[in-house]
């Protein structure tokens, strides 16, 4: 099955009290249709609770459509859930909103690096135009006042 043949099968299931194994979101959604997986993302710290949503996989996409019509805003475990189509995931280091500055990601760095031969002709091209820089004033010295010459007679 495609990734995105998965993803039309597949639900996401958000406000999860922390009692809500996978064996229990898998139950919840059994009268729907045949589960393929169950997945609860866990929270990193030392205590191995779950994130608080989780995602059901099904084996066609009628049955995630009739999950989705009849388990949104239902009660499970004392807490209402939403149910909606599961999104894809989202490439963290290259969009807007990320804590990694746009400079530091490797796609902007392979993009717009300067190779080092570039970097010594333009700093040689920059010790160039200094030595042959032209005096802005020079060929301005006869004049003692500002303004038009007078006419002469």
């Amino acid at each position: 099955m495609s990734d995105a043949t998965r993803l039309k099968c597949t639900v996401y299931v958000g406000g999860l009290d922390k009692t809500v194994t996978k064996p229990v979101l898998q139950q919840a959604f059994l009268p729907f249709g045949e589960v393929v997986e169950v997945n609860i993302p866990t929270a990193t710290d030392e205590q191995h609770q779950h994130r608080g949503f989780g995602y059901v996989e099904f084996e066609n996409q009628e049955d995630a459509a009739a999950a989705i019509d009849n388990m949104d805003q239902a009660m499970l475990a004392g807490r209402f859930v939403t149910v909606a189509q599961a999104k894809p995931q989202k490439d963290v280091g290259n969009v807007l909103g990320s804590k990694v500055a746009v400079w530091e990601q490797e796609e902007w760095i392979r993009k717009y690096e300067v190779s080092e031969e570039d970097r010594a002709a333009a700093d040689q091209a920059k010790a160039d135009a200094m030595v042959k820089a032209v005096d802005p004033m020079q060929g301005l010295e006869g004049l003692d006042v500002a303004g038009p010459k007078p006419a002469s007679e």
